[in-house]
């Protein structure tokens, strides 16, 4: 004959057990909604320098079992990133390094066998830290601007719209005198005829010309007088 704690034990561990079904259920749903979100995800280990989980997404788009992109470590991002893009890689994780709250842009990427690139636009945020504070993991998130054919004139106003507010931010860095040096030498001035033209020194130009690549995070005149015209230097 049951007593009533028997039936109160037995009540709790029915409880107990239903609710440990709904939370799988639940668990289940939520794994469905990152397994089947029309973007591709993934979790990083910024120190070991990993994946360390994916979405089903990203392993069909990329060719990789979530073991071998695991196992691969860096290499993975070599071999699936653009030679010339696979830089963006490191100066992620860098960022984070320095306490950066979220790190985005766009990278080609090829699928494993592949020769054709993608265009994928990614943003990373901050997922764990350790007890000082530094991140760990970081999710990201890669969307394939290839797949945006619907919308494309949006598209293009969009991307005209960032690159403008980029500009002005960019511009915003600058002092009067920087950008006065920056306008001269897209103009094809060295820093002596800089120099004479606004009355300053050369050595007072030289120091403005690299603190204006220190800003604009350029790393040499090339690509200075580069990033100058895109942002309205003529």
């Amino acid at each position: 004959m049951q007593t009533a704690s028997d039936l109160g034990q037995n009540f709790s561990l029915s409880a107990l057990q239903k609710e440990n079904d709904q939370l799988k259920k639940r668990v289940q749903w939520l794994e469905g909604i990152l397994h089947h979100a029309p973007a591709m995800l993934y979790s990083y280990d910024n120190n070991k320098k990993t994946i360390t989980w994916c979405n089903q997404a990203l392993a069909e788009a990329f060719g990789y079992t979530p073991e071998e992109m695991a196992g691969l470590g860096m290499d993975f991002f070599r071999n699936v990133m653009h030679p010339d893009d696979f830089k963006l890689a490191s100066v992620a994780q860098q960022s984070f390094r320095n306490n950066k709250r979220q790190f985005g842009g766009v990278a080609r990427i090829k699928k494993k066998g592949d020769s054709v690139y993608r265009w994928l636009l990614g943003l990373e945020v901050p997922f764990t830290h350790n007890e000082n504070g530094e991140v760990v993991e970081i999710i990201c998130a890669f969307l394939d601007l290839t797949g945006a054919i619907d919308t494309n004139v949006a598209l293009a106003d969009a991307l005209s719209e960032i690159l403008r507010r980029q500009n002005e931010n960019l511009l915003n860095k600058l002092t009067a005198r920087e950008k006065d040096i920056l306008a001269l030498a897209v103009q094809g001035l060295n820093n002596k005829e800089i120099a004479t033209s606004l009355n300053l020194s050369r050595y007072t130009v030289e120091t403005h010309r690299k603190n204006i690549r220190l800003k604009l995070k350029v790393r040499n005149s090339t690509e200075l007088v580069s990033l100058a015209r895109k942002i309205g230097f003529q």
